[in-house]
């Protein structure tokens, strides 16, 4: 039997790469109609949008999908077990707190999602091809990125308004002269590590 679109959630995974904070995942599901309407509003994968077309499309996803979710996996966690096993717990949150039962998962990229029980099947380049895997991927995005800058603020030194975490020439002179702070993940700092000896710690501004 195939898979109805009402029941087939997309899944897609932001902030990966970066040095900072934690790594999100969306899902969403959308009839066929509204993946028409979508598309036709230029909707692709979220890293080929600008930042602009991201948040104009953000409303129409949130306001015509059958159901929509996210979920993260914080730095920590991303330490804990390595930044596989903690993207596919920011997917399975997402999943999790879908408002519908689903048939069918489909996920981005060539790797499984291990801890999802039910059917899926992963596409390659799926945030370019399907129209809810790039939802998904839009909705991650914008949410990252919002809380990516609001922690600008409590960490000023950083530039974290300009790269949202990733590492950057910048981020890279921040961390050498203000320290790693309590949400960067240090297995990713590993390399800078080897290269410039030890990082110091962040100390807080009175």
């Amino acid at each position: 039997m195939q898979a109805r679109a009402e029941r087939t959630a997309g899944v897609d995974e932001v902030g990966r790469g970066c040095w900072f904070g934690p790594v999100f995942a969306g899902a969403v599901v959308l009839t066929d109609a509204v993946a028409k309407q979508l598309l036709a509003e230029g909707l692709t994968d979220s890293k080929a949008l600008t930042a602009r077309r991201r948040a104009r499309l953000v409303p129409m996803i949130e306001t015509e999908a059958s159901a929509w979710a996210l979920g993260q996996a914080s730095a920590r966690e991303i330490d804990a077990v390595g930044i596989r096993s903690a993207t596919e717990r920011a997917m399975l949150r997402a999943l999790q707190r879908l408002s519908k039962p689903l048939d069918l998962v489909l996920v981005d990229g060539v790797l499984p999602l291990r801890l999802w029980a039910g059917p899926q099947q992963t596409v390659v380049r799926g945030d370019s091809h399907c129209a809810a895997i790039a939802a998904a991927s839009v909705l991650a995005k914008q949410a990252r990125d919002v809380l990516i800058k609001r922690l600008a603020s409590r960490f000023p030194d950083y530039g974290l308004e300009k790269h949202v975490g990733y590492g950057t020439a910048l981020h890279r002179r921040a961390l050498l002269s203000s320290g790693v702070t309590p949400l960067h993940r240090r297995s990713f700092l590993k390399k800078l590590i080897a290269a410039e000896g030890e990082l110091p710690e962040f100390a807080a501004h009175s």
